[in-house]
C-alpha cells in the first residue's frame, strides 16, 4: 500500500456504517439504563467497561453514551436547571454530534491502531505511543471547559506498554473526563485496569434485534433464516454480516450435509468444500468454513453433554447432532477435537501452508473421530 494512500479505520468492519455513523442501537436495553440512572443520581464513573462479544454493539453503545455526554448540558444545580433527561438519545442534527461524526469534535478522544512505523499499513497493536497522544490530549484545556470523552476500541489490541500507561492513567483520571473502553475478552486484561472501570456487560441479541441491526448495516436476512443465522452468529452483527457477505448458512448447510456421511466420509462433497477455500482470494472464505467446522463440533459437544436440541441452523441437524453425539462420551471426543482442530489450521494458513490441504486434513480428523466411536 503507498503512503499516500488513507489506510483504513481498525475499527470499522468492511463494507458497514462506523459504530459512530450507526444511527440505533438495537438491544441492550438494561445496560442503557444502568448508564442514564447513574448519570441522573449524579455517580457517573470516570471509566467504563463495555465488554461481550464481539460484535453485539459495544463500540456502537460507546458512542452512543460519548456522544450524550457531550450533547447534555451539564447541571448547575440551580431552579431552572433542565430535568433529568429520560433516554441516552440527542439530535443527530445537534452540532457535536455532527463534528463527532466528522471526527473532529475536540472533546472527544479516539484511542485504536495507529499506523506502522512506516506508515504503510496499520499496526496490530495499539502501541503506548498513541496511549500518550491520549495523556497528551487531555493534559489541554478543553476550550469550553465542560465534559470531555474517550473510546478505547479495543483493549484485546494493546501492548504491554501501552497497558501500563492506561493503567496509570485510570489511576489519577483527568477531570471531568469519561472513558469508554471496549473489551472483547476481559479475562485477558490486566485485574488493576479491570478493577478501576465500572462494567456494563453485553449479551448476544435476540434474532429479532439481530436481523434488525444487520438490516441497518447495510446486510439482509430473510425472516426464514433469523433463527439460523442468530444460531450460528452466537447474536453477533458483526459476524452475521460476515456470514450474509460469505453465504455462511449454505455453507454451514454444506457442511452438515458433509457430516451426515460421517464416519465414511464423503471424499468427492469433502474435495470440493476443500476447494472453496483453497481458490485464490479465498481467505476469508477459508476462515469462515473453519470457524463453522468449529462450531458444528461445538454444536455435537454441547448436545452430547446436555441432551438439549438447539434450534435448527440448518435441516435435519437435530438428527446428525442425536447420531453423532448420543452420550457424554461422545461429547467430550467432539470438544477435545474442537479445542485443537481449528488452532492448528489457522496456524498453518498463518504460516502459507495450502488452505485446501488444510481444511481436508480438519474433514479427514473429524471422519476419524467419527469411525473411533462408531465401534466403542
Amino acid at each position: 500500500m503507498a503512503a499516500t494512500e488513507p489506510l483504513p479505520e481498525p475499527d470499522r468492519l468492511e463494507g458497514a456504517p462506523h459504530p459512530r455513523e450507526t444511527a440505533v442501537l438495537f438491544g441492550h436495553g438494561a445496560q442503557q439504563t444502568e448508564f442514564l440512572e447513574t448519570f441522573n443520581t449524579g455517580r457517573l464513573h470516570h471509566a467504563w467497561m463495555l465488554t461481550g462479544p464481539k460484535g453485539v454493539g459495544k463500540a456502537t453503545l460507546a458512542w452512543r453514551l460519548a456522544r450524550f455526554l457531550l450533547v447534555t448540558p451539564e447541571d448547575d444545580g440551580g431552579m431552572f436547571a433542565a430535568p433529568p433527561p429520560k433516554t441516552l438519545d440527542t439530535p443527530q442534527d445537534h452540532p457535536i454530534a455532527r463534528r463527532l461524526l466528522q471526527g473532529a469534535e475536540p472533546r472527544h478522544f479516539l484511542l485504536r491502531r495507529g499506523a506502522n512505523d512506516k506508515e504503510t499499513a496499520l499496526s496490530q497493536v495499539i502501541s503506548v505511543d498513541e496511549v500518550r497522544k491520549m495523556k497528551s490530549f487531555f493534559a489541554l484545556s478543553a476550550a469550553d471547559g465542560g465534559r470531555r470523552t474517550a473510546i478505547i476500541d479495543s483493549l484485546d489490541e494493546m501492548n504491554t506498554a501501552a497497558a501500563n500507561a492506561l493503567l496509570k492513567l485510570l489511576e489519577e483520571p483527568p477531570a471531568n473526563v469519561t472513558l469508554f473502553l471496549v473489551a472483547h475478552q476481559p479475562a485477558r486484561l490486566l485485574p488493576t485496569i479491570r478493577s478501576r472501570c465500572r462494567e456494563l456487560r453485553l449479551t448476544p441479541l435476540a434474532p429479532q434485534d439481530l436481523a434488525d441491526a444487520l438490516t441497518q448495516a447495510g446486510g439482509d436476512v430473510a425472516p426464514e433464516d433469523r433463527t439460523a443465522l442468530s444460531e450460528l452468529s452466537g447474536g453477533s452483527v458483526g459476524e452475521a454480516f460476515r456470514m450474509t457477505n460469505l453465504d455462511g448458512l449454505k455453507l454451514y448447510a454444506a457442511l452438515l450435509r458433509l457430516f451426515s456421511t460421517l464416519p465414511r466420509l464423503d471424499r468427492t462433497q469433502a474435495l470440493a468444500l476443500a476447494d472453496l477455500a483453497g481458490t485464490r482470494g479465498a481467505a476469508e472464505t477459508f476462515d469462515l468454513l473453519v470457524t463453522l467446522v468449529d462450531l458444528i463440533l461445538s454444536r455435537l459437544a454441547r448436545f452430547g453433554a446436555t441432551g438439549r436440541t438447539p434450534p435448527e441452523a440448518a435441516p435435519n441437524e437435530a438428527h446428525l447432532l442425536h447420531r453423532l453425539s448420543p452420550t457424554p462420551q461422545a461429547a467430550r471426543a467432539w470438544a477435545e477435537l474442537a479445542q485443537t482442530l481449528s488452532v492448528r489450521a489457522r496456524r498453518g494458513k498463518a504460516v502459507n501452508l495450502d488452505p485446501a490441504a488444510l481444511l481436508m486434513d480438519m474433514l479427514l480428523k473429524v471422519d476419524e473421530t467419527a469411525g473411533s466411536l462408531a465401534l466403542r
